[in-house]
This record gives structure tokens, sequence and C-alpha cells, in this order.
């Protein structure tokens, strides 16, 4: 019986542990300031216009940048990136001061973000944008102006960043997402 019990006691400490990590609460966004260097252009991220992101990752005291939105959701979906994340945070476009200042504290969770993909808006690097809004009516009205179809965090695919356009490749369902641009609704789904 003693044999049995230690695996046990173990067990149940290794799995408490694990409890205690997926519970902790998520950290919070860094300010943006003049050091922050983007991890895929090497550049200072203010050097940019449009939304930035950060990615802190389990254990890490300082947060990956990002010179836009995009990027930070392409580092989520890339294999080839660390996994162990602990917050994603994306500028609320909604309370941007303006699209070449979007501000150094607005940062939402982009877990909880409304994303613009295909808008006529440029990122940071001259690219295609995701553009993250804190409300879904403030996406309505950036479409209105910009163009585009709003989605969830957990609804944008690797392809949808890679193509650009918004538009999902590897699916069948651009009419029922040009549907729901067009009538402003969009996917529910969250990480």
């Amino acid at each position: 019986m003693r044999l049995f019990a230690i695996p046990c006691i173990v067990a149940l400490l290794v799995l408490g542990g694990c409890k205690s990590e997926r519970d902790a609460p998520m950290p919070t966004a860094f300010s943006l300031t003049e050091e922050a260097i983007g991890r895929y252009c090497g550049m200072n991220v203010l050097e940019h216009d449009g939304p930035k992101g950060q990615v802190i990752l389990s254990g890490m005291l300082e947060p990956i940048w990002f010179s836009s939105a995009r990027d930070t959701i392409a580092f989520t979906l890339l294999p080839e990136e660390p996994k162990n994340i602990a917050a994603i945070y994306v500028s609320d476009m909604a309370t941007a001061a303006s699209w070449e200042k979007p501000g150094a504290d607005n940062w939402i969770d982009a877990r909880k973000a409304f994303f613009v993909l295909g808008s006529s808006r440029r990122g940071g690097m001259g690219v295609d944008e995701a553009v993250p809004f804190s409300t879904e009516a403030a996406a309505v009205d950036f479409v209105a102006k910009h163009g585009g179809r709003i989605v969830r965090f957990a609804d944008i695919s690797l392809d949808h960043i890679r193509d650009g356009s918004g538009k999902d490749a590897s699916s069948d369902h651009g009419a029922h997402e040009s549907g729901a641009r067009e009538n402003g609704t969009v996917g529910k789904s969250e990480r």
C-alpha cells in the first residue's frame, strides 16, 4: 500500500503545480517605450504607424514587441515560435489618438478584440493590417470608412495573415464572411 501512496502523492503535486500555473493571473501589458524593438523587423516599434502588439511569455520579464498587430498574431500561429504564451496584447484602436499614434498604454487582450482584416489601411511595414478594436461598434465604424471584414482572434488563421486580404485561402467560407461584413456581424468564438 505504501508503494502505491508515493506515486499518488507525486502525481497530485505535479497536477497541483499545473493547475496553479493555469490559474495564475494574466500579466499586465507593458507600456510602449522608445526602447521597444520589433521582433521581426528589428526596428524601433514607435517608427511605424498603426496598431502594435506585445506577447508576454511565461517566466519572461520583458515582452516581445511587434510593429504591427498582424505580426503579433502571426507569432502566435507560427509553429516554430514559443507556445508558453502568458498574454497577448494589441493596440486598442477604438481608443487610439490616431493611426500614426496608436498609444503607449491602450492595450487590449488580443483574444477579446474585434479585428478588421482586409481594410485599405496599411500597418507597420506598409502591409495589410489586422486592426484591433475593443468594441464591435468601433470595428463596424472602421469597416464603413476603410473596408474589410470583422473577425475574432480565434477565427484568424495563418492563411489570413499570409494572404493579407483577410480571406482564408484554405477554406470555402468566403461567401459567408462577405455576408457577415455587409451586415456587420462577426463570429463570436474566443480562444
